[in-house]
């Protein structure tokens, strides 16, 4: 997953940890799903349905640049990075925003 050994050895004594090994049977999967990792850009392009991508402004620069290229691709996309958040949100945070985006209502 790219994080360097400190910080395996850092996460081991997190409480998380528990629930990160429960699905790390799965990884090999998402691996194989995603191939080379590269966007689909034709298949991208394909979706007419209007979609709001969605990512924490605090997360990594590669997960920012990808919410904003998946955006760009998609004819009706749309990107919003959510204040103070990073990879994994709070629903807290995420909830209001997708109420508004599906109402039309802030």
């Amino acid at each position: 997953m790219g994080a360097p050994g400190f910080a395996i050895a850092l996460m081991r004594v997190m409480p998380f940890w528990a629930r990160l090994r429960a699905v790390a049977h799965t990884l090999p999967y998402d691996v194989a799903v995603m191939g080379d990792f590269s966007l689909p850009e034709p298949r991208f392009a394909s979706i007419s349905v209007p979609t709001l991508v969605i990512g924490g402004e605090k997360s990594p620069a590669a997960l920012r640049h990808a919410v904003s290229k998946v955006a760009d691709i998609l004819p009706n996309g749309e990107s919003r990075f959510l204040p103070g958040q990073n990879h994994n949100v709070s629903m807290k945070v995420l909830a209001p925003v997708l109420k508004s985006y599906f109402t039309g209502k802030d």
